[in-house]
């Protein structure tokens, strides 16, 4: 594998995001949301302002999670495809490039970009918060933001590889919708709803497992254990075992959870 035409399709794809306008229209979303829910978030109890770093960050996993594998997937899901669909896939092809290079370098690109706009909409929530923070909450909201932009990575993986298996684009945009539907919306209900369905008989023990097969619920995970407020706040924390809750455990998972679609996909890609 070369690196030049590797950075070369990445920073191509990266421009391409800059020059558009992108990333400026994400870091904005990102940083009106979450300063609406900080000021703002506490209105129905009859409060408005900064709060503390707790209720923050408890707001702003319930926004990520909903917001960021959205727009992973929307910013990944033709990324071969539409080569594909727009006939230059060929061409791309025939110079001298290797499809690992061109598919490596394709992610490379819109995570750089993908990456830019969380640390820019939420770096700039912090530097406006910075005043009322103390190191210790700093620290957390840095590992909130870290944690972010691994749920990204993770999901921008996952619009890679249907980008790869897809048709067209309008298949490849159906599974991404799909996709989004299944881990955001749906996952969590199947397997509360097989709990109560069983009266927590079966599938206790393996619950939390379960939830590593979610990079959301690892998210929520990394984030409701890493301060103790915040785990009275979901009911997650009183299923799920401390042991496991380890933040390095929990990030080596979200790091599979970025390569193996992009093995999958390099594989797909290759045949």
């Amino acid at each position: 594998m070369e690196w030049r035409p590797l950075l070369t399709v990445a920073g191509k794809e990266f421009r391409d995001r800059i020059r558009n306008r992108w990333v400026l229209a994400v870091a904005l979303i990102f940083t009106v949301f979450a300063l609406v829910i900080t000021y703002f978030g506490g209105a129905q109890q009859g409060s408005i302002g900064f709060r503390s770093i707790e209720f923050v960050i408890a707001s702003l996993v319930s926004l990520v999670i909903y917001l960021i594998p959205l727009i992973a997937l929307l910013l990944g899901f033709d990324a071969i495809v539409g080569e594909r669909e727009r006939g230059s896939l060929n061409l791309l092809l025939s110079m001298p490039i290797t499809r690992l290079e061109l598919l490596l370098g394709k992610y490379l690109g819109l995570a750089s970009a993908l990456v830019l706009s969380i640390i820019i909409g939420f770096g700039l929530v912090a530097l406006m918060l910075l005043p009322q923070l103390t190191p210790v909450a700093l620290y957390h909201y840095l590992g909130f933001m870290l944690s972010s932009v691994l749920l990204g990575l993770a999901f921008l993986s996952i619009a890679v590889l249907s980008s790869v298996i897809a048709r067209d684009r309008t298949r490849a945009s159906g599974i991404a919708i799909a996709l989004w539907f299944l881990f955001v919306l749906v996952f969590d209900l199947l397997l509360l709803g097989a709990l109560v369905a069983t009266g927590g008989q079966y599938g206790g023990d393996i619950f939390p497992y379960l939830l590593l097969f979610n990079p959301t619920d690892i998210f929520r995970i990394l984030n409701i254990f890493s301060l103790d407020d915040v785990r009275t706040l979901y009911g997650l924390a009183t299923v799920f075992p401390e042991a496991l809750a380890e933040p390095w455990l929990l990030g080596g998972v979200m790091l599979l959870w970025i390569m193996l679609p992009l093995v999958l996909a390099y594989w797909s890609f290759r045949r």
